[in-house]
């Protein structure tokens, strides 16, 4: 178990959740909720919103759920912060580590909105907090047409979710894992076949 191979996965962790907490605070104490203002044209937008529960925006059964869904983020967090050691110990593939530590990373940033924003900003209690969204990128906006069968004449709009980078960072951590897990695996597997020679030394019989 070597420190170097802990430096990487560490330095992403840190490195996400002070972006996420600092832009989180910045959106916070400079933006009015509902705010919104352009970044890249009309595609890449920052619209400040929080949400009581679940990524991008979705809620999940009140303050019981809010509760609840804590708790399991900071059991979920233990765990899987457990099994990053045991890839790292076993010297996985680095970007199925990293695959790993930026789903933690995202977790950890909205546990802290979750367990301590209530408390710090005034407007509730610990374990209550709501977790601040901005990130908006409306890339398509239009009507679909009278013609079309199903919501003839509705407004349409993707990306609809306003989330934030610890959404973004657990989501870009599922798709990496949907990649490169097939690839780690079969790396684990082949660590653990020994050569003739390997195995003639353990039995005693090697000079």
């Amino acid at each position: 178990m070597k420190a170097k191979n802990y430096f990487l996965p560490v330095a992403i962790l840190l490195v996400i959740l002070f972006l996420d907490q600092f832009f989180k605070l910045y959106i916070k104490t400079h933006f009015f909720i509902g705010e919104e203002i352009s970044v890249i044209g009309d595609w890449f937008r920052l619209h400040f919103t929080e949400n009581y529960g679940m990524a991008f925006g979705l809620e999940f059964g009140g303050k019981t759920g809010k509760i609840f869904l804590t708790v399991f983020r900071i059991i979920f967090v233990i765990a899987i912060a457990y099994y990053i050691k045991t890839l790292i110990d076993k010297n996985t593939k680095t970007i199925y580590v990293i695959s790993w530590v930026l789903i933690v990373a995202g977790a950890m940033g909205n546990i802290i909105d979750s367990v301590y924003y209530g408390v710090h900003f005034g407007y509730d209690t610990w374990f209550h907090g709501r977790v601040v969204d901005m990130l908006y990128f409306p890339l398509i906006r239009t009507t679909i047409p009278e013609t079309f069968p199903f919501w003839a004449g509705e407004d349409f709009e993707f990306f609809r979710p306003v989330f934030n980078i610890a959404d973004a960072a657990i989501s870009v951590g599922f798709v990496l894992i949907l990649i490169f897990q097939k690839s780690a695996q079969h790396e684990e597997v082949d660590l653990d076949v020994k050569t003739p020679v390997e195995e003639r030394y353990e039995i005693g019989g090697g000079d």
